[in-house]
């Protein structure tokens, strides 16, 4: 299959364009499952990096949310060149090559914990900063070029249903993954051999992932040509979007509810809970789970009725359960598991709605410019909020504050602003997209509800009430 090596094949007819899209959904599909280790420990302040700091380290909490601020300061910055090498290279020629790149910076992790003695203080908070800085910028490039590479060739009536086995399938390789990682963090005592096996190991698999995508036989839906406009001219097309201009505003409002203290629900739980690395894991193993068995039901809720409403309702559920955070002690954190397992339900539907809604939105020929765009303004509200959750909480601690309390009432913010922000998607104005109303009415119905909730053997179920004889 020597055409499986072109970074952009061109197939000739209708019966190769069918046959290599099919081996790009399946060459698709096998590297996201291989990506899924380094691309979850590349988030800000996951198990792995939370015990990291916490446990090893001791990194104090205004250091840790710099930290957890730093990816998204990336994603700010990236919007001063992504575009420009857009109209150099192809999307996939500059994914395969920030992929490459990221592999290299953890890498260089690998060798980081090797030479930083725990005891190093502030100078392992700098070292980290600078490493996570640059692997984060390279992440950002690649998860943009991601972006505008697979708008360019997945057909939109396929992106739902598409998507959504996909990321089922992703979620089941982040299970494992951080299954694993919980309990070889906790069976090895925190040990810096331990952090560095995980990283090891998702350093192996995304080299193969990056050499699934470079098979993948991607040829674009249209001329390619046509989208190398002028700056301007992108930036008019943007402007005149104002679908798309929406939709980054109430992404910039969730971006901040979302890491204000988002980062320090695993400190929380580490520190304050007792909680060890792998109950942890088990608790994201759990979430992921949930998100896995519910995705394909959440992908054909969007494909029926649209995203905004779909992505509202599930917004809603998952972040109620979410004011459960401020009722947490050592004595009821079982509660967690409860809770781990409805937000994994209830929040595919948004993440994937998230993902498809942009898609949907962006200008064709600004793809780029777009998708960067939202990624900054996004990103730079989402650098600030890390940074300034964590000054709060040092500073609430550090008054003698009990910390209990400090963590509950940081913890009611979240969710009382994502509900809110939730009103700014419904103001986005997208085509052929059904009412929030329509969508909770198709929930109640029984076979809808087994698809979300993974209980595929209800959908064919014939309830009756048997007569008498």
């Amino acid at each position: 299959m020597s055409g499986s090596f072109v970074l952009n094949a061109n197939p000739t007819n209708s019966g190769e364009r069918k046959q290599a899209l099919a081996t790009s959904f399946r060459l698709c599909t096998a590297e996201g499952i291989a990506a899924m280790p380094i691309v979850s420990m590349s988030l800000p302040v996951n198990v792995v990096l939370a015990a990291l700091f916490t446990k090893v380290y001791a990194l104090p909490t205004a250091t840790i949310g710099l930290l957890a601020a730093l990816p998204f300061v990336s994603n700010f910055l990236q919007v001063g060149f992504t575009p420009l090498l857009a109209r150099w290279r192809s999307p996939k020629f500059i994914t395969l090559i920030a992929a490459s790149l990221h592999l290299l910076g953890w890498v260089g992790f690998i060798i980081l914990l090797q030479t930083l003695p725990p005891d190093a203080g502030e100078q392992a908070g700098r070292w980290f900063a600078i490493w996570f800085f640059c692997t984060s910028l390279c992440g950002s490039v690649c998860g943009v070029s991601w972006n505008a590479w697979v708008q360019e060739w997945v057909p939109a009536r396929l992106r739902g249903k598409y998507f959504g086995r996909r990321n089922r399938l992703l979620q089941l390789s982040s299970l494992c993954f951080w299954l694993l990682a919980g309990w070889a963090l906790s069976h090895w005592d925190y040990a810096i051999p331990a952090f560095q096996a995980l990283a090891l190991g998702a350093v192996v698999l995304r080299a193969w992932s990056i050499w699934l995508q470079l098979r993948m036989p991607t040829a674009p839906r249209f001329d390619a040509g046509d989208n190398r406009i002028g700056l301007a001219e992108q930036a008019r097309l943007l402007v005149d979007a104002k679908s798309f201009l929406a939709y980054v505003l109430f992404g910039a409002v969730w971006s901040f509810a979302a890491n204000s203290f988002g980062p320090f629900y695993h400190v929380f739980m580490l520190q304050e809970l007792g909680m060890s690395a792998f109950q942890v894991g088990l608790l994201a193993t759990i979430a992921a789970l949930g998100g896995a068995l519910s995705m394909p039901g959440w992908g054909a809720l969007l494909d029926r009725f649209g995203n905004k409403a779909v992505m509202t309702v599930s917004l809603v559920l998952w972040q109620t359960q979410n004011f459960m955070w401020c009722l947490l002690t050592p004595e009821n954190k079982h509660l967690l598991y409860g809770m781990w397992a409805w937000g994994g339900i209830t929040s595919a539907g948004f993440v994937l709605g998230l993902f498809t809604l942009q898609l949907k939105l962006i200008p064709a020929r600004a793809k780029n410019l777009a998708i960067g765009v939202n990624l900054a303004c996004t990103s730079l509200v989402a650098a600030i909020a890390p940074a300034l959750g964590g000054r709060v909480l040092e500073t609430l601690l550090a008054r003698g504050v009990d910390p209990l309390t400090v963590y509950h009432g940081c913890f009611a913010f979240q969710p009382a602003l994502a509900i809110a922000g939730a009103f700014l998607l419904l103001r986005v104005r997208e085509p052929s997209a059904a009412s929030v109303g329509h969508v909770v009415g198709a929930m109640r119905n029984i076979r809808t509800l087994s698809g979300i909730f993974g209980l595929g053997f209800l959908a064919d179920y014939i309830f009756y009430r048997p007569g008498r004889r």
